[in-house]
């Protein structure tokens, strides 16, 4: 099948289109596929599902907040500076230990949209003893464990996972999209995997924001755990062990809501509120919309 296109229509008449490509995944095998399934990109911040596992697990006495807000793209929202704060206390660590940026007027590091996740990596290394300097490094146990848990999930080795730097200074992955997916439709079989699933599905407000499209996803579907990622990526896990993974090819995020409601459709999750995106001007004024043209094809059972 043809990648899903999305129009950006202005008056009518397409000014913009974006290609995205995406892939299903039940039981090993592609369910469900358009555009190019093996195209290899990064995961971003799609990982932190992922890269929550080992705290998960190291960490049991960890609530739903705090392992949601570990795996959180956050925007530095009252709810979210709290649930980051609760999560720095168990650890224990001091804000000035996270080695993200810092954002927010005034700038704080608690403030980053990661920081949750920098914040769940310090209590990782409280619990195994490390040395939190450097934690972010690619040579810190904390960045080889995400390393590990990623492969392993994504059934790939380590070393075949090429790594770059993520916008707030840990390691991020490269896979194909299929293996993306594959993943995802393991997260609930996973040691630890249940808890952080049940954990953002619990809180979709802190995983991202209001009307934010993964937070969103979560409350429309049920049983649903989805998280997106900077260059237009976005994963989810369905239930019945259903995995998705979604990338826009020139990493335009405003394609990427209509993209998947398109390709959830297809999957037979039909997610009407999220295929239309309006555009307005700074009037605020209706000019016009994103949509995806409709999916041709049936999705394999």
């Amino acid at each position: 099948m043809e990648a899903v296109v999305v129009e950006v229509l202005r008056g009518g008449a397409v000014e913009s289109v974006h290609r995205v490509h995406a892939v299903a995944v039940r039981e090993g095998a592609v369910v469900a596929e358009a555009g190019e399934g093996g195209l290899v990109t990064f995961m971003r911040s799609a990982a932190k599902p992922l890269q929550a596992l080992p705290l998960a697990r190291a960490r049991p006495e960890l609530g739903d907040r705090e392992l949601a807000i570990a795996s959180a793209s956050h925007r530095g929202e009252a709810e979210h500076l709290d649930a980051v704060a609760s999560l720095l206390a168990a650890a224990p660590a001091a804000e000035e230990e996270l080695e993200c940026g810092a954002e927010g007027e005034p700038p704080r590091r608690i403030a980053h949209n990661c920081s949750g996740k920098h914040a769940g990596m310090l209590a990782l290394c409280r619990a195994h003893g490390w040395s939190s300097e450097g934690y972010r490094l690619p040579e810190h146990p904390v960045q080889r464990a995400c390393l590990a848990e990623v492969a392993a999930a994504a059934e790939v080795p380590p070393e075949e996972v090429p790594t770059a730097t993520d916008g707030c200074g840990v390691v991020t992955f490269a896979l194909p999209l299929e293996r993306m997916a594959h993943a995802f439709s393991r997260l609930e079989a996973l040691d630890g995997g249940a808890r952080v699933a049940a954990a953002m599905r619990a809180h979709p407000t802190l995983v991202r924001g209001a009307g934010a499209l993964d937070t969103r996803l979560m409350e429309l579907l049920p049983g649903w755990a989805a998280k997106g990622g900077a260059e237009g990526v976005l994963c989810a896990a369905g239930p019945g062990g259903l995995g998705l993974a979604l990338k826009v090819e020139d990493g335009a995020s405003r394609a990427v809501r209509p993209a998947a409601a398109a390709f959830l459709a297809l999957l037979g999750h039909p997610v009407a509120e999220l295929a239309t995106v309006e555009l307005r001007n700074s009037r605020g004024e209706a000019v016009g919309e994103l949509r995806a043209r409709p999916l041709d094809g049936a999705a394999a059972s």
